[in-house]
């Protein structure tokens, strides 16, 4: 499904704990995320650090949405 977005030139970004499966799927533009039950935030937060946690997973990937990429490029830290 990835691949086919793209192809009709929408970039997309794929937020996955697991990059490998990521990799294997043909995703581009890769933003790697918390824990598997809890991909985009960790309730053992205090909201305040949970929401700070999320914007950070949100702002990378619109940065990555941004950058152009020539094959697959995982956007860590």
């Amino acid at each position: 499904m990835v691949k086919e977005v793209e192809r009709a030139g929408l970039p997309v970004v794929h937020m996955c704990t697991v990059t490998p499966i990521s990799m294997t799927v043909g995703a581009n533009r890769i933003v790697p995320t918390i824990a598997i039950p809890h991909p985009l935030g960790n309730p053992a937060l205090e909201p305040a650090e949970e929401k700070a946690l999320r914007r950070k997973l949100v702002e990378k990937a619109l940065t990555a949405l941004q950058t152009e990429v020539d094959g697959q490029t995982v956007f860590d830290d």
